[in-house]
């Protein structure tokens, strides 16, 4: 029954939100490569630039809690779609922008747009996967973010260097156009294939519904740790939560500041945009592989904490080594080795808090922690964005992100418990 109903799932949920947080993904980093002639079109220095591609995540984190606790009121299936809906279009006007200001407000009501996608699906998940097999499935949700970056930057190159002129229109605009139509003719998708709860699938039998039902209880009773917060108020005001978005904080300022301007510290050692497009897509296929490893692992000696600030020491050594070695061949390797640990983080760090949360609780812990974690989607950009104007070099940038990353194993190594998961 167990193999059944999990080959079942897997593959009737995991291809659709997957595609869905591809496209998300892209839609949010897209102006990384839109920047290489964007950037000059329309007057932005790396400052401004860098804010621009972290204030997106100040919208984001402004409505990530109320998102996802109507999405816990209303269903998955209809908050989704609508989410997957004002972010198309928004994504479709950042073709419109002029200058710094239209620039800045176009990403902020993007990440508006966007709030509570992600943490959605992540609360979305614990309704349907035992704990048991929670880091193996979102790491396989969260591999779209190495994969929409490996297939997204050859792919947004090109559309730059194909479309570029055509109708009149630069190449940078017809690249926020073409990737942010997916999202919404997505919409249809999400209201057809996907259900709210397993008791809402006509594809699971009813033993099937009743065999999950059984495995969530029995994970409601069988968390190891000795309080398990319920009450929203509760969990806002629990610090542990907050340390938790610090760690998250981390990793994603990493990602985020890494990936913004990867595609500027790839060109600066003189290739063209379309070479540049299919080099950047290197750090994130070897993303995957750690992504998969880890979450593997994770699941396999039933650990989470080790694997997390493992990970994170990763993304400090590759990061660091990478400023050292400035605008090299190495660089690029040592980059990929950060990518590891920058993707394979998520899933061991992502079946944490709801080892400390349930009910209406884990929605806005969930919330909570990824708000404060897109917090460093701000930060990471910003950071890089300024060191280069000061220094002119991405040195400092990836410096700071490495520190920044270390932090976040201290906290980890003191916050985290060593929580195992039940076998069967």
């Amino acid at each position: 029954m167990e193999k059944q109903v999990m080959r079942k799932l897997f593959f009737r949920l995991t291809p659709i939100l997957m595609i869905l947080y591809v496209i998300s993904y892209l839609d949010r980093v897209n102006v990384s490569f839109a920047a290489l002639t964007m950037n000059k079109d329309i007057g932005l220095d790396a400052y401004t630039y860098g804010l621009g591609a972290g204030i997106f995540f100040a919208g984001y984190c402004i409505f990530e809690i109320p998102s996802n606790l109507v999405l816990a009121r209303v269903g998955a299936r209809r908050w989704i779609a609508r989410i997957l809906f004002t972010w198309g279009i928004i994504a479709c006007a950042m073709a419109l922008v002029q200058g710094a200001t239209s620039f800045l407000v176009m990403r902020f009501l993007l990440g508006v747009a966007e709030a509570g996608f992600f943490p959605g699906v992540i609360l979305y998940l614990t309704y349907w996967f035992p704990a048991r097999y929670r880091a193996r499935i979102i790491s396989r949700f969260m591999i779209s973010i190495p994969v929409s970056l490996a297939i997204g930057a050859p792919v947004s190159t090109w559309i730059m260097d194909t479309f570029n002129g055509t109708l009149g229109y630069a190449g940078w605009q017809w690249l926020y156009v073409i990737e942010g139509l997916p999202a919404v003719l997505a919409v249809i998708a999400v209201l057809k294939m996907l259900p709210d709860r397993p008791a809402d699938a006509a594809w699971l039998n009813a033993d099937e519904k009743r065999w999950i039902e059984k495995e969530l209880e029995q994970d409601q009773e069988n968390i190891a740790v000795e309080k398990r917060e319920s009450g929203v108020l509760k969990v806002l005001s629990n610090p542990v939560i907050w340390l938790f978005g610090f760690i998250y904080f981390a990793n994603t300022g990493s990602n985020l500041g890494l990936s913004m301007f990867l595609p500027q510290i790839i060109k600066q050692q003189g290739f063209s945009v379309t070479q540049t497009g299919f080099i950047s897509s290197i750090p994130y296929i070897t993303g995957c592989l750690g992504m998969l490893l880890l979450g593997y692992s994770s699941d396999r000696f039933k650990e989470r904490k080790w694997h997390v600030i493992a990970a994170l020491l990763m993304i400090t050594i590759g990061l660091g080594t990478a400023g050292l070695l400035g605008s090299t061949v190495g660089a690029i390797v040592a980059i990929s080795f950060a990518t590891i640990g920058i993707m394979g983080c998520k899933g061991p760090f992502w079946p944490l808090p709801s080892t400390y949360l349930s009910g209406a609780g884990a929605a806005a812990g969930i919330a909570l922690i990824n708000s404060l974690g897109n917090l460093g989607g701000f930060a990471g950009p910003y950071m890089v964005g300024w060191a280069k104007q000061v220094t002119n070099s991405f040195s400092g940038g990836l410096y700071a992100l490495a520190l920044l990353t270390f932090a976040g194993a201290v906290v980890a190594f003191f916050t985290v418990k060593t929580v195992k998961t039940r076998k069967n």
